[in-house]
């Protein structure tokens, strides 16, 4: 049981109507989950207005009502606060409600359009390799310690996000490594936490859907910088041409990470292989698991973070050299005929590319390579036909296929991404509706030797048609598909 005046702290209030001295058990921002003595922040979204449910959250025993905009009647025995932005006050009055649980540990975020949840991942593994006690944030899954929860959203709410960070607390985290997505930005759920650190990975083309237009996406990444503290670290990719721009203006103690330019923190690889990675960092040797230059990028992100955390150099650079990053991320395996199967969370013209980049640098030039790629509905419409152009570009064979078609026609979908097949692509292109089947298409026209990428959904036990989520998994039907024909 809180007071509501402590709850309201450092929420800028236009207007007041009713105490700031009542008790609230809870507060929410789905009417739904209103309560009795409970507070309600009326958020306006994408696809509703918390507004219009201010009535029914007072129905169910709300007496405190955070509002833009006031109802045209205000009931007897209810507050109700005025405010500028609903959803920026949500995030300070969740922080607030849970009594700060930012303060009490050491709290990175890590943005950037690919990257995000290997930095984010690594990093926890590292730290708890290291021996602390740590929680993660990630769309594949939040982990506090050994315990597992389920994801939803890559950045959660303002309410599950410091209900979580105070599960960590209770359970003696010393860190928490989380993913900070450009909607989460954008739409203030990180308002009140306090970042130990932030670390920007890179920007390419995505969500344009959201935000609308490029720079929109550019500034909701830097936003984040923005708001970090003078006794808060940011660290970005210097090699990213908007790297330099992510500090502009920040407060925060500025550090460089690179593999090209001149940086606080450099590497350089010597190997790449299937097996893994030998990179010079800051001038040691270390054989890592993982592939490809954009794995070194990740790699040394970690590296550098660890670093700016004051940690032991030598035992970080062991401990990084056991891990493997994050599920679904350039994730192999060789069938016992010998084709190379790869499932990759890659759904960005970036991504793809960086993916099928690192298999030509590693393959030897007699391998065909045989991508099977999709689009996801409901999402950025303009990045369908360049994820097909770049995927043809790569590649000696290209099955379209779907991703999560969510409410959109499949067939749609790959139209869209039929476009951005070149005359000179067609004969190589085929399309397949069924995911399943254009996989099982991949498998026949291998050979041994040849490399089969799938991607698009990564580390996702699912697909989603029409609404409803199915079960399915790449890695494991790729697995099984592979040993079938062998």
């Amino acid at each position: 049981m809180k007071i509501l005046k402590d709850i309201l702290y450092g929420v800028p209030l236009k207007q007041v109507s009713g105490s700031t001295e009542m008790e609230v058990d809870s507060i929410c921002f789905d009417s739904r989950k209103a309560e009795p003595s409970g507070l309600f922040v009326a958020v306006r979204g994408t696809l509703s207005d918390g507004h219009d449910f201010i009535e029914k959250a007072v129905g169910l025993g709300a007496t405190a009502i955070v509002c833009e905009t006031l109802p045209v009647k205000l009931q007897i025995g209810v507050s109700y606060f005025l405010v500028d932005d609903s959803a920026k006050s949500l995030g300070i009055i969740a922080a607030n409600y849970f009594e700060h649980p930012s303060s009490k540990l050491k709290l990175v975020g890590v943005t950037g359009t690919n990257g995000k949840t290997t930095v984010a991942t690594l990093l926890f593994q590292l730290f708890r390799d290291l021996g602390y006690k740590c929680g993660l944030l990630s769309t594949v899954q939040n982990q506090i310690n050994d315990l597992i929860i389920a994801s939803t959203h890559t950045t959660p709410d303002p309410i599950a996000l410091n209900s979580l960070l105070q599960d960590m607390v209770d359970s003696g985290c010393d860190y928490c490594f989380m993913e900070v997505s450009s909607h989460a930005v954008a739409q203030h759920r990180i308002s009140g936490l306090q970042f130990t650190g932030g670390v920007f990975t890179n920007l390419t083309h995505d969500h344009l859907d959201f935000h609308q237009t490029f720079d929109a996406y550019l500034k909701a990444k830097k936003a984040f910088f923005d708001t970090l503290e003078s006794n808060s670290f940011a660290l970005t990719n210097i090699d990213d041409k908007n790297g330099i721009i992510m500090l502009q203006n920040s407060r925060a103690h500025k550090k460089t990470y690179g593999l090209k330019n001149i940086a606080d923190f450099k590497a350089k690889i010597i190997e790449n292989h299937f097996s893994g990675l030998l990179l010079n960092i800051d001038g040691e040797e270390v054989w890592f698991k993982m592939v490809g230059s954009f794995n070194a990028y990740n790699l040394l992100a970690v590296y550098s973070t660890a670093m700016l955390l004051e940690q032991d150099r030598a035992r970080v650079l062991i401990s990084l050299s056991r891990l493997s990053g994050a599920e679904g991320r350039f994730d192999y395996t060789v069938s016992p005929s010998g084709i190379i199967g790869i499932v990759d969370y890659a759904h960005t013209p970036d991504a793809v590319q960086n993916v099928l980049h690192t298999i030509q640098d590693i393959r030897t030039g007699t391998e065909q390579v045989i991508t099977v790629i999709g689009c996801g509905g409901d999402r950025d419409k303009s990045k369908r036909p360049v994820m097909a152009q770049v995927a043809c570009d790569w590649s000696n064979k290209v099955i379209l296929t779907s991703d999560n078609p969510r409410s959109e026609p499949p067939e749609q979908i790959i139209h869209d991404m039929e476009a951005g097949v070149m005359p000179q692509n067609k004969k190589k292109a085929i399309s397949i509706v069924d995911r399943k089947e254009a996989i099982r298409t991949a498998c026949h026209l291998a050979k041994p030797g040849d490399i089969i990428l799938v991607a698009g959904k990564g580390h996702e036990k699912y697909q989603e048609t029409a609404g409803v989520k199915h079960p399915f998994d790449d890695k494991q039907i790729l697995n099984e598909l592979l040993n079938l024909m062998s």
